[in-house]
């Protein structure tokens, strides 16, 4: 198992966003004030059948870095099973991404060396962004979910 995980191993860095911001607005206040070019993916990540995650990615060809937006959470609705109370009511489910941060709305993912203070301070000012921060990736049980 060792050599699997040595295989996998990418380093990169992550910021959490939480904003109550839909995903667009929050790619397009990021492309104007970091000067990205952040673009919808052709296909979402899918680990599992009927969860998918939207995300929005961008490679920088002058500094040779990619640059990745990812939603953090897939929300399923469910039918009520026949011997629920409300049977014919939907259930919902949350499938976070990184459930060890389940309450990021958003990851913004990147070479280390490209997120910085000032990057997140940036962030920062985005109306309608509450907070943001870099996650640490070392110790994060679910990385495996962030390389594709």
């Amino acid at each position: 198992m060792r050599i699997l995980e040595d295989f996998y191993a990418e380093e990169f860095a992550l910021a959490g966003i939480h904003t109550g911001l839909e995903d667009y607005s929050l790619v397009y206040a990021l492309n104007k004030i970091l000067k990205l070019n952040l673009r919808r993916a052709v296909e979402d990540l899918s680990f599992t059948s009927g969860i998918f995650y939207p995300y929005f990615e961008w490679k920088d060809e002058l500094y040779d870095r990619n640059w990745s937006l990812l939603t953090n959470s897939c929300i399923t609705m469910h039918r009520g099973h026949s011997d629920d109370l409300f049977p014919e009511e939907p259930s919902f489910s949350n499938h976070p991404l990184v459930p060890e941060h389940k309450g990021v709305n958003f990851l913004l993912k990147t070479e280390e060396d490209a997120l910085n203070a000032e990057v997140i301070s940036k962030i920062k000012t985005i109306p309608g962004v509450i907070t943001a921060y870099v996650i640490e990736t070392v110790s994060l049980k679910s990385k495996t979910n962030l390389i594709f």
